[in-house]
């Protein structure tokens, strides 16, 4: 199946500026293209991973990648998608965040310098950073109208709130980005979001009055969710490529909560799996919806991608334990993982009386309610029941040397650690 071909069965193909041409050109030689990704914080998020990995796609289809960190446009920020300008960071910050994604890039595609078609990474600060300001405008900005520049949605949204000409800029120099990367790395196609229709075209433009060069543009569906709401985003926050941020447990439960009528579309945009295994997955969840085949293959798959083998290992052994209360088996690093946004205290006491322990935590409201939810058997310790009003912490054990897990009911959790 050729590249355009599979991308089309995703339903990865959105914008397409000449199907025919570009597919003949794929079909005939090695090609270059590259898709952008600005610093705008210290990781990712999901929603960048199906850029980065149609760019993978087409790596192992045997074409060339550049993932290019926007280092420069980094410093003044796209308004393609935004109701309002963006917070302007220093060089310091843009600088730190863009070797950051950097490094988060190079763990999708392949730089290795023994094969034909290996990925580059480039940071357009490069270039951009020393421009001439006088020349810019008289070889670069000359070649854009600004009745054309209105006319394209990323600024036209934001006419009636108004845009700072910093922002109304952006599109140049994206442009001049992939005029650039014409020039000195013989890239001829642009991948980007839907929302980045207006800036690739505009590319185009500006390749077309330039050079003798032929170039494409290709986009990408914005990812949505069934239900309306919006992808990447929990009650937590956004979904994060960074494990620091978003941890390998918490990445692959976001991934096994898909609903039924989101997850087929899921696993075609974000995992390599084949034509055949996805329509089998398909016919599976149309037949047995409360098995979870389709999302357990997403999960462990994207996750792998992300975080490796290992932390897709620990975020199985995670789920395993709390779906069967067996929480002792985990390890000091899983516990953290596995409870970190539950309720935590820290205590400095190495004895104390369950019954006050449960009140002090948030458990229980009162000692009465404390006795009461002991005596009934809704608490348990460390996985194990505790029915008895005399337990003591001491008494009760530690996971890893240093933590108390308490569940009051069947979901409220309580993590103890002890100095």
């Amino acid at each position: 199946m050729s590249i355009l071909k599979d991308l089309e069965f995703r339903g990865l193909l959105h914008q397409i500026t000449d199907r025919e041409g570009l597919d003949k050109k794929l079909s005939e030689e090695r090609v270059v293209l590259y898709c952008g990704f600005d610093p705008t914080a210290d990781s990712l998020h999901i929603g960048s991973l199906l850029p980065i990995l149609t760019l993978r796609r087409f790596q192992l289809a045997g074409h060339i990648p550049l993932a290019l960190v926007g280092g420069g446009t980094g410093l003044i920020g796209d308004p393609s998608g935004k109701a309002n300008e963006r917070t302007l960071n220093g060089p310091e910050v843009v600088e730190a965040w863009s070797q950051s994604i950097k490094n988060q890039l190079s763990r999708f595609l392949d730089f290795s310098t023994d094969i034909e078609n290996s990925a580059e990474l480039v940071n357009n600060y490069d270039w951009l950073g020393s421009l001439n300001v006088i020349e810019f405008l008289r070889d670069v900005g000359k070649n854009f109208t600004v009745n054309y520049m209105l006319a394209k949605d990323s600024v036209d949204s934001r006419i009636t709130k108004g845009i700072s000409f910093t922002e109304f800029s952006y599109m140049i120099l994206q442009s001049y980005d992939f005029l650039k990367l014409n020039e000195t790395k013989n890239c001829s196609v642009q991948i980007g979001g839907s929302d980045q229709w207006g800036n690739i075209t505009a590319g185009l433009e500006l390749i077309g009055k330039s050079t003798d060069s032929r170039a494409f543009g290709v986009t990408l569906p914005l990812v949505t969710k069934s239900d309306g709401q919006k992808f990447g985003k929990t009650e937590g926050g956004a979904i994060w490529l960074d494990a620091n941020k978003t941890s390998p447990y918490q990445f692959y439960q976001f991934w096994l909560g898909t609903a039924d009528n989101d997850v087929i579309r899921f696993l075609k945009y974000f995992t390599f799996e084949s034509q055949e295994e996805i329509e089998r997955l398909e016919a599976e969840v149309a037949a047995q919806p409360g098995k979870r085949e389709a999302q357990k293959v997403l999960a462990r798959e994207v996750t792998k991608l992300v975080h490796g083998g290992e932390a897709l290992e620990s975020a199985l052994n995670i789920t395993s334990a709390l779906f069967s209360g067996d929480i002792q088996s985990l390890s000091r690093v899983e516990i953290e993982e596995a409870f970190k946004d539950v309720p935590s205290t820290t205590l400095e006491q190495d004895d104390v009386a369950l019954i006050d322990l449960l009140i002090s935590v948030g458990a229980s409201p009162s000692k009465r309610q404390s006795r009461q939810d002991i005596e009934s058997g809704a608490v348990t310790v460390n996985g194990v029941k505790v029915t008895d009003l005399e337990a003591t912490t001491k008494q009760l054990g530690r996971l890893g040397d240093s933590y108390l897990i308490i569940r009051r009911g069947k979901k409220n959790y309580f993590l103890v650690k002890f100095e």
